[in-house]
């Protein structure tokens, strides 16, 4: 388990894009969008802090972006690029730091309210046949590790986040159950205590939503309740996509073609 932040760097020239990993328990995985990026941004990719002694809370990962910023970008604000808990993490980030980041690209956002993560729950469990339910059922008695039963969950239910994917591999590099509990709960507890999103409120840059329409999470209900508080958010959905637009048959060209488009401040065709 990782008890600091590892970066990986891509790229020599433009601006400073950082990408934001979900999980958070799961490492690596947006390599592929951080090499994509790369031909025109000096991009950092943060395997974000695993658990440890003390339990992680969204304070210590807004914490470790913050020491990274000041440290690896050299005064230019940089862009964050984060997907399901990385774009949460992007949002903490900016709304404590608002001066500190140029704009916010958010792919398949996670949620902020109860009524959203219901309906994330709802299409999970519709789209889940019963098979697939009894392995992940019966995967406490096969596997003891939990970071290996992570992974393996993952693996498996990969399908039901996606539409047609290219490669069901993703490039995780390692996974802590622990670490994802403890930062789940404390975003969780945030958002109860009425923290997040209205500290969004002091977010005044640029900020993109990228979302499948296949994606379990709700594109458009979490857009509905992020505008309340970033009036400035665009949206941009894609029919044919799920949970991980980069991978993606259908829609990973155009995915990239929008972010790099975006990022550079090119015109492009997101949807308010």
């Amino acid at each position: 388990m990782r008890s600091m932040t590892q970066i990986r760097k891509y790229g020599t020239t433009g601006r400073y894009v950082i990408v934001l990993h979900g999980g958070p328990g799961a490492a690596g995985y947006m390599a592929p969008v951080a090499r994509g990026l790369s031909d025109r941004f000096r991009v950092l990719e943060p395997l974000q802090r695993g658990s440890g002694e003390e339990p992680l809370s969204v304070a210590s990962h807004v914490a470790d972006l913050h020491d990274i910023v000041r440290k690896r970008c050299r005064g230019i604000r940089p862009a964050l690029v984060g997907h399901s808990w990385g774009a949460m993490l992007a949002l903490a980030y900016a709304a404590a730091h608002p001066g500190d980041v140029s704009a916010l690209a958010l792919i398949g956002c996670g949620t902020f309210d109860p009524a959203s993560r219901g309906r994330m729950r709802d299409q999970i469990e519709k789209r889940m046949p019963e098979s697939l339910r009894y392995h992940i059922e019966h995967l406490m008695e096969e596997v003891s590790d939990p970071d290996e039963r992570l992974k393996r969950v993952g693996g498996l239910t990969l399908p039901l986040y996606s539409y047609e994917l290219v490669t069901s591999i993703l490039e995780v590099e390692s996974c802590d159950a622990r670490a994802q509990q403890e930062t789940w709960e404390d975003m969780i507890r945030l958002q109860e205590v009425g923290v997040y999103p209205a500290a969004f409120t002091s977010i005044k840059v640029p900020v993109l939503m990228l979302h499948g329409a296949a994606d379990p999470h709700p594109g458009r209900m979490i857009h509905a309740v992020l505008q309340r508080y970033l009036p400035q958010l665009e949206y941009r959905e894609w029919e044919l996509c799920g949970h991980y637009p980069w991978l993606e048959k259908a829609v990973r060209e155009e995915f990239m073609i929008e972010l790099k488009a975006w990022l550079a401040g090119e015109p492009h065709g997101a949807d308010s």
